[in-house]
């Protein structure tokens, strides 16, 4: 009768942290989020104290442990779906009294749920026999949000013996995480972002749960986090060349979204949807005949029907017109709000003083930085304690972090292992090497700002939820780093999670007073303001090859704009400000590219 999908938004990744328990406080009302799986340490204590809090038995996995990452991993998701299953059960014992989880479950559903009327249903019933029925109907209705997880592909660092010596490629980050997932009792997805990896791609194969059972069920299902359909067809075929199905594919605004950002070649949201809204069904159907011809050609079960492949967007989104028009003119099958929660206690972990400085936080606060060792641009915030941090070590003459957890470590040009350029051992080694060299006074100062810029984000994005459960910081690094994005600019307070679960479906307005564009218009903002910044940085030495890209960026961006300008029907179901667009379309056409000849 009904549907699984209970709502029509998910809770992406946060951070390392703060979204690394959410199933633990959401998934009892039906809604998904997803969990990082890169701190193994952190995962560790997290299963302890989750263990603690629910009285369940705590076996410790050691760092020196065979395999310990992987175990660890496992032993934490098997913990949590413990925790939402007891959880779950208790709601279904509950009654429909005001105030009980039983009746906010119900309560939080969309108006348009077929489960949500007949809620209403039985609540219109008086106190007889037939509302006592409907009661027991809808606690049979009653089932958990789904416990995801995201690997990102590109963090994958190889690992060492202690003499040194190389361990072999399934016991590198990211192998290790899937490895740990796919080996636990989750039946949900692991969603794949930062792009591809050949090995970890490769490893899926070794795994049962991701093929299809004799029924053509997935135990296991593959979602990947893309930022436009070519990536998602590449990807989706390399996949389904080794009898993968791809179960999801999760589109990201390269700019308009929290964590790092990857961004595109100008291409913009609204068009990239487009593409995916005409060719979703063609897309579906080739990959579901390359899928299924190397099933057979594995001599394992095949899909008997094609399977269900979902379309969903994330990004920068914030009113509940926007969501709506994703779900309608889009056709997408749900949609991902991830900043906003942020500021809500009851689903993500924040320590107090995070909490306050984001909900007061001015719209300037928010910004696009240079922070990542990964050398990827990464949404930051200007008040963190972090930042602070990161300041003192460069006034006391001491820039860069002790490098503990060692997730970013990725460069070489130093040491044959790689390091992290936050650490205070690449940066020394890197100043001595600016300071020794002819550059002028201007342009050295310069650069040691972009050596000193890179944070560690491996602590400063774990230490909150340490902070907020009173939990044991190691090494006494309780600096907070966070990584919101543009859009929580237009949220100031903190909310509880019926009031945002209202906002999204048009039952109430979170929004501050601030004039806020359409997502849309935020996005290509971002996206001029970034085409100028990468012109600005070399606007004396712009190679033919630079000159080539920027022009392909700039005539994407104008594409885009044009497309928002001429597609009438989309322009009457979204309240775009064509004086918004028309100034931003201005400004792109001064905007000058010119090769220095040399």
């Amino acid at each position: 009768m009904f549907g699984k999908q209970l709502h029509s938004f998910h809770i992406p990744v946060l951070g390392i942290s703060f979204s690394i328990d959410t199933p633990t406080k959401v998934a009892k009302y039906g809604i998904s989020s997803v969990v990082s799986i890169v701190d193994d340490e952190l995962i560790e204590d997290m299963r302890a104290y989750h263990c603690e809090q629910n009285e369940l038995e705590f076996q410790p996995i050691a760092k020196k442990e065979h395999d310990s990452r992987a175990l660890r991993i496992t032993s934490y998701l098997n913990t949590i779906k413990q925790v939402v299953e007891s959880q779950i059960n208790k709601v279904k014992g509950m009654d429909f009294s005001i105030g009980s989880d039983l009746r906010k479950y119900f309560e939080m559903l969309p108006k348009n749920s077929p489960i949500k009327q007949l809620f209403e249903k039985m609540l219109a019933e008086p106190n007889n026999s037939k509302q006592i029925q409907l009661q027991d109907e809808l606690k049979e209705l009653v089932e958990a949000g789904s416990i995801d997880v995201n690997i990102m592909a590109k963090v994958d660092n190889q690992q060492y013996t202690k003499s040194g010596e190389k361990m072999a490629d399934e016991y590198s980050d990211a192998l290790s995480a899937l490895r740990g997932y796919a080996n636990s009792d989750l039946s949900s997805s692991v969603i794949v972002s930062a792009g591809y990896n050949p090995k970890l791609f490769n490893y899926f194969e070794e795994f049962s749960d991701f093929y299809p059972t004799s029924l053509s069920i997935l135990r296991k299902k593959i979602v990947l986090k893309v930022s436009d359909y070519r990536s998602a067809m590449v990807q989706g075929k390399i996949l389904a060349k080794k009898g993968l199905w791809v179960s999801e594919f999760r589109i990201e605004s390269g700019l308009n979204c929290g964590g790092h950002a990857f961004a595109t070649e100008g291409m913009l949201m609204g068009p990239i949807l487009e593409e995916f809204k005409n060719n979703r069904q063609s897309l579906r159907q080739e990959l579901f005949e390359l899928c299924n011809e190397m099933l057979k050609q594995k001599g394992k079960p095949h899909f008997s029907t094609m399977p269900e492949q979902k379309v969903t967007a994330q990004g920068g989104i914030g009113t509940a017109e926007e969501h709506e028009t994703l779900l309608s003119y889009y056709q997408l099958d749900g949609a991902g709000w991830g900043s906003p929660f942020l500021l809500v206690p009851e689903a993500t972990n924040m320590d107090d003083k995070t909490l306050f400085q984001l909900s007061t936080a001015k719209k300037e606060e928010f910004y696009l930085s240079d922070a990542s060792p990964l050398g990827v641009p990464f949404h930051n915030f200007k008040r963190t304690t972090s930042d602070e941090q990161r300041k003192e070590r460069i006034a006391k003459g001491r820039p860069g972090s002790p490098c503990y957890k060692k997730y970013l470590s990725s460069n070489t040009e130093f040491t044959d292992k790689p390091i992290c350029t936050a650490s205070r051992q690449y940066q020394d080694l890197k100043i001595k090497q600016l300071k020794a060299s002819n550059i002028a006074a201007k342009e050295l100062e310069k650069e040691i700002s972009k050596v000193e810029e890179k944070d560690c984000l491996c602590e400063g994005l774990s230490s909150g939820v340490r902070i907020n459960n009173k939990m044991a910081i190691p090494h006494k690094l309780s600096a907070v780093a966070v990584c919101p994005g543009p859009n929580l600019a237009y949220f100031t307070g903190v909310f509880s999670l019926k009031s945002m679960i209202n906002h999204i479906y048009g039952n109430e307005n979170l929004n501050n007073k601030l004039e806020r564009p359409h997502m849309f218009i935020n996005e290509l903002k971002l996206y001029v303001d970034y085409l100028h910044k990468k012109i600005a940085e070399c606007r004396d030495s712009i190679s033919e090859k630079q000159s080539k890209y920027f022009d392909k960026f700039k005539s994407n961006l104008q594409a885009g704009i044009e497309y928002y300008k001429t597609n009438h029907r989309l322009t009457m179901e979204l309240p775009i400000n064509m004086k918004h667009l028309m100034s931003i379309d201005f400004q792109l056409k001064k905007t000058e590219i010119t090769p220095v000849l040399v």
